[in-house]
């Protein structure tokens, strides 16, 4: 296997709002917020449905780097229930080896509500479900060492029991890189998150905001000097200004495509990883990956939901 996804597995469910429903549920724009079930039902009742899709992360990035010719395998917690079956079969139909055994669970199958603003920015309310207790027991040995490279959803850490399995899959793992996922993660778990990326993974992905958050600064020349003394690879999406990957002291940008009738920004981050995993397990160059990356999310943002159709 070339890549093996380590991630929440979420059903998403897809609703278009305008800015006041935000404003009158207390719903930062943009960010991602953990709701309970209730909360998920009352905020749920009064929208209308767009589209319900598999999703997740570094799911959503595991699928794209299938359709990139990649085998690739994925590991998240369902429920045997109707949503825990759709998931799967979301994968499988996406050649990716799920490799987990579903079982009886109290607790259901995970769904983040994903709201998208006129401006197409989207909001999410994830009720977490069962996809948040992956514990150790759950990742799969020799789907770790056999693969080139875990990839490790930072949302998961956002629950107690994901720390053990964190730390097996990177023990076991040729290489490990994870996402920082959400401003909302790296303020919440900002000493674990240094830790990581200090001294524990390869590959960092994060988002301006997100490596900003994570260094304490407001200073983006800060992140650059943070990342040449680091010593690893760390991938940074910058918005309009495009992406840059830094790699000790090679520092390489790329631009954003121009032009783009953009829809929905759900997974961006998600295929911009997806491209640019692609690149650096085919040997690509640091620029060649980047360009991958911006390639597969100028595609996903010009239609609805986190997975490119086929």
């Amino acid at each position: 296997m070339k890549v093996l996804g380590i991630g929440n597995a979420i059903v998403d469910v897809i609703c278009k709002v305008e800015d006041s429903f935000l404003t009158e549920n207390s719903l930062a724009k943009g960010t991602m917020k953990l709701v309970d079930e209730a909360e998920f039902k009352k905020l749920l009742s009064t929208l209308i449905i767009e589209e319900t899709i598999a999703g997740g992360s570094v799911a959503n990035s595991i699928v794209g780097l299938s359709q990139l010719g990649n085998q690739v395998s994925f590991i998240g917690k369902v429920n045997n229930d109707e949503l825990g079956d759709k998931y799967e079969k979301s994968l499988t139909i996406e050649k990716v080896k799920y490799c987990y055994k579903k079982k009886e669970e109290l607790v259901p199958t995970g769904t983040c509500l994903i709201l998208i603003t006129p401006d197409s920015e989207r909001t999410m309310c994830t009720f977490l479900g069962i996809a948040g207790k992956v514990s150790d027991k759950d990742i799969d040995e020799n789907a770790v060492k056999n693969s080139e490279l875990v990839f490790l959803e930072g949302y998961l850490w956002d629950e107690g029991d994901p720390k053990s399995a964190f730390d097996k899959a990177m023990r076991l793992s040729n290489k490990a890189a994870m996402s920082l996922s959400d401003q909302f993660c790296v303020d919440r778990h900002k000493k674990s998150y240094l830790d990581l990326v200090k001294n524990k993974l390869d590959i960092i992905f994060a988002n301006e905001q997100e490596v900003l958050s994570l260094i304490d600064t407001k200073n983006f020349n800060e992140v650059v000097s943070f990342g040449k003394k680091l010593g690893k690879l760390i991938v940074i999406t910058r918005g309009e200004k495009g992406s840059i990957a830094i790699h000790n002291n090679e520092v390489v940008e790329c631009n954003i495509k121009k032009g783009l009738k953009i829809v929905d920004l759900t997974g961006a981050g998600d295929l911009f990883a997806a491209g640019f995993l692609h690149g650096y397990v085919n040997n690509l160059s640091m620029k060649q990956s980047l360009e991958k990356g911006t390639d597969m999310s100028s595609k996903v943002i010009q239609i609805f939901g986190a997975r490119l159709k086929k």
